[in-house]
């Protein structure tokens, strides 16, 4: 069996009001789903991490197959929880330790 290998997004979410973790997540899903329908979603892996509500960073886990399908569906949301927002990928690490060095 072979072993499937993961990709860490660091993301920034610009959004104005609070910001919860289920909001977030709900959107990435959705934005995924839209793109790629249910086969295409659950061949990404996808995955929350991390997620910080002050800062409104997030870290989120993919399989690195579908690493620029994800990147395409963060690019794409525009709104979360029916307000605008914007996400943005700031980094991209095969490890979280990397990553979180690389996100600084």
């Amino acid at each position: 069996m072979k072993r499937i290998k993961h990709r860490y997004l660091a993301v920034e979410v610009d959004f104005d009001g609070m910001l919860t973790q289920r909001d977030f997540f709900d959107a990435m899903w959705a934005s995924v789903t839209r793109l790629y329908g249910e086969f295409g979603a659950s061949k990404t892996g996808l995955a929350l991490i991390d997620f910080d509500e002050e800062e409104r960073t997030a870290i989120v886990r993919v399989s690195l197959a579908m690493l620029q399908q994800v990147r395409a569906a963060t690019a794409s949301i525009t709104r979360i929880a029916g307000r605008e927002a914007a996400v943005h990928v700031r980094a991209i690490s095969g490890t979280l330790k990397s990553l979180r060095d690389k996100a600084r």
